[in-house]
């Protein structure tokens, strides 16, 4: 079944065609959330709490693109998740050794040694560390852009924010993540450098 018909038949309640929609944006939904939160566990919570508000919501769904919609009710979670952090703040064990998200192959070739591979998870890390630094604002709209790939009209209907707030959320969160990375520009590979290192 394409896309649409997949939201028609979950619309009349087929559960079966919403986890086909389900099973298409998992990844995507994880990969937003786990960059804008920062912990797996939260990410894999706020993705499943987006995919059920999308499907009581389906109703709402207006036929704009179904990915964009989505990606709006999984970053909502994100900040719902992000709120009852700040009211609750806590540590769990789990959280007492680092987590390291999945590889990612575009970071990497298939050739990696032992020191390339501890290079590449410490620069990970780095990155995730630089992009949980960031104001919530300028973290979801770094993932949704520079992530996740999305133009500045998508993130604008994404998140709700207009064009040139976008940019401009955008351009601050660049200009702390460089700041950030610059402090491990060892770990950065020689054609991400940056021009003054």
């Amino acid at each position: 079944m394409q896309e649409s018909q997949l939201i028609q038949a979950a619309r009349r309640g087929d559960v079966h065609a919403f986890n086909e929609l389900v099973l298409c944006y998992q990844d995507s939904a994880f990969t937003v959330a786990y960059r804008i939160l920062g912990h797996p566990d939260s990410a894999a919570d706020a993705a499943q709490e987006a995919f059920i508000a999308a499907f009581q919501k389906l109703h709402q769904f207006r036929g704009e693109h179904f990915k964009s919609w989505l990606m709006r009710i999984v970053t909502n979670a994100c900040y719902d998740e992000l709120r009852r952090q700040r009211r609750r703040p806590a540590t769990s064990l789990d959280d007492l050794h680092e987590v390291q998200p999945a590889s990612d192959s575009s970071l990497h070739g298939r050739e990696e040694g032992p020191e390339q591979h501890v290079q590449r998870v410490e620069l990970q890390a780095a990155i995730q560390r630089c992009l949980d630094a960031l104001p919530d604002d300028q973290r979801v709209v770094a993932v949704l852009s520079d992530v996740e790939e999305y133009a500045y009209h998508e993130i604008a209907a994404i998140t709700g924010w207009p064009v040139g707030t976008v940019k401009s959320r955008l351009s601050r969160a660049r200009g702390r993540l460089r700041d950030c990375l610059r402090a491990v520009r060892e770990l950065l590979p020689a054609e991400y450098r940056l021009k003054d290192d």
